[in-house]
């Protein structure tokens, strides 16, 4: 063993001890905390600064690209904040048949393994009804914001990337077992069966599966069915004898999380063409009715989740959520009413769609010179017109001044963020237009638009449609159904009948790659244009 240094991290006063040479980042992962490094350490994100206090050398740096060369007191800053995890959703009532049973009284519990969030239901073993609900944020999130990110990790580092990944999340799972536990006076050993759903890359993550063919074409996860595992299969702190339940797979990108926002509205019963979209860090889409239904996914969750955005941020304290139009400016919505520290997508949507509405940006994306904003006479585009500024020596837009937030760094949308804006909205309109074709349907054919997860819950409806992520045509039909996907959990595990319905219908769903459908390309280019947007 090399020379080794003392790191101390503050405020969470947490000490490790390190070889050196070893990054500050790591050096965090093995302190027990939970650093945010959306890029996966690759330095590209500018996510993971921390502010060295004492050390050889001081100052602000990125974790990741900085070893730890003498002993270090370190100030983590605002890497460990309190997000907004959505827990509940729309669902149905089915009746309690579990397909477990013992003597004595027995509970459940659901988990949604999101790549950002995890959030747990107990449920009661008698009636099935929830009694409460637990969440954090899923720790994978250190080595990378999306799950490219975390699958090239495990495959560049091989067997110990991969085990790293999965104990994380195992132990995230037994901590909210036990905290569900523990709020109620209940023994992990009374947790007789436990559903799980996630994207594919989070279920092979958790069980250990190589994700090399969710990375590589075809795209093909290496197991599509449901699963009844024992709980030591999977690592879970529970009753012996208890049993597992794993929803199944659709695709490389479309997960068991997919499955259960479709069993949450039991999909291929609806009537109404419906279009459903889950926007997380992976945007997973499904239309249809009981007729036919076609389901695709888009990467386009990374920026509406901040990590390509430069002062973007995830859904947390102090993240700018929703612009206001006012008559004397605009008023923007900080959440729990703090000094701000960056930008969240429902406030990215909604700057964006105010950029676009009153003429600062033209139907490409680019910001327009202010003598042709000037020319337009919009009352509120003039009286907010000093906001435009130039960073990095191209145009941006000021949201908040260094000296009103909590780190004293301005807070602005560039070029780059409009055009990754673009990038993610464009591919998910295209996945929309191209299923509504693959189902020989117009857009105006569609009768309602669900949208679940924490994203579709927080964003302005209008300015999506304003942005073009939704067809406008489509603004009144929208309907936020919350965390449907953990809604399908519980559906799993509280009647098996349910689970043996999502298996059924995860076959039945007709699955479009859209990266080799001829048209998708020529489509994808279309959509990126603000259409709504001012020419000039």
């Amino acid at each position: 063993m090399g020379k080794t240094y003392t790191v101390r991290f503050q405020p969470q006063n947490k000490t490790v001890e390190v070889e050196a040479g070893v990054t500050i980042l790591e050096a965090e992962r093995l302190a027990g905390l939970e650093p945010d490094a959306p890029c996966g350490g690759q330095g590209k994100c500018g996510k993971c600064k921390v502010n060295i206090l004492q050390g050889k050398k001081q100052g602000e740096v990125l974790s990741c690209q900085t070893p730890v060369d003498s002993d270090l007191v370190v100030d983590t800053m605002s890497q460990e904040k309190v997000h907004q995890i959505l827990t509940g959703g729309s669902s149905r009532q089915v009746l309690f048949a579990p397909g477990v049973s013992r003597d004595k009284p027995f509970w459940l519990m659901a988990f949604d393994i999101g790549t950002t969030t995890v959030v747990g239901y107990l449920l009661d073993g008698t009636e099935g009804k929830q009694i409460l609900t637990v969440s954090r944020m899923n720790p994978q999130h250190e080595f990378g914001a999306d799950v490219i990110s975390r699958a090239n990790y495990v495959l560049e580092e091989g067997e110990k990337g991969g085990q790293e990944m999965r104990a994380c999340i195992v132990k995230a799972l037994n901590a909210l077992i036990g905290e569900a536990c523990a709020k109620v006076g209940l023994d992990r050993s009374d947790i007789l069966q436990v559903s799980i759903v996630g994207n594919t890359c989070m279920h092979h993550l958790l069980l250990g599966i190589s994700p090399d063919s969710l990375v590589h074409a075809p795209y093909i996860p290496a197991v599509k069915k449901g699963m009844l595992l024992k709980p030591e299969e999977v690592g879970l702190q529970m009753a012996e004898d208890g049993t597992v339940v794993l929803l199944p797979n659709i695709a490389g990108f479309v997960g068991a999380d997919t499955v259960g926002c479709m069993l949450a509205v039991a999909f291929d019963q609806l009537e109404m063409q419906t279009l459903m979209i889950d926007i997380g860090t992976n945007g997973e889409l499904v239309m249809g009715n009981k007729t036919k239904m076609v389901t695709t996914s888009t990467a386009a969750g990374p920026a509406f989740e901040g990590a390509k955005i430069e002062c973007g941020m995830r859904g947390s304290s102090g993240a700018i959520s929703h612009l206001k139009e006012k008559e004397d400016g605009i008023e923007l919505e900080i959440v729990d009413e703090v000094k701000p520290v960056g930008i969240c997508g429902s406030g990215l949507i909604d700057v964006v769609a105010f950029l676009i509405r009153h003429g600062f940006v033209n139907c490409y994306g680019g910001f327009r010179d202010r003598e042709d904003i000037e020319e337009d006479a919009d009352p509120l585009a003039i009286k907010e017109l000093d906001r435009l500024i130039e960073v990095h020596g191209q145009p941006a837009f000021l949201l908040i001044p260094a000296e009103e937030t909590q780190f004293g760094t301005a807070i602005y949308l560039t070029q780059k963020d409009l055009r990754e804006v673009q990038l993610a909205k464009g591919a998910i309109a295209a996945g929309i237009e191209i299923m509504a074709d693959k189902l020989g349907i117009s857009i105006e054919d569609i009768q309602q638009v669900f949208l679940a997860g924490a994203f579709g819950t927080y964003m302005d409806a209008e300015s999506a449609c304003e942005i073009g992520l939704i067809p406008y045509e489509l603004k009144e039909r929208i309907l936020p159904i919350g965390n449907a996907a953990g809604e399908g959990a519980k559906l799993a595990v509280i009647n098996r009948n349910e689970y043996d319905y999502a298996c059924r219908m995860s076959e039945e769903v007709d699955f479009i790659e859209l990266a080799t459908e001829s048209c998708f390309q020529d489509v994808f280019v279309d959509q990126l244009e603000f259409q709504r947007a001012v020419e000039d």
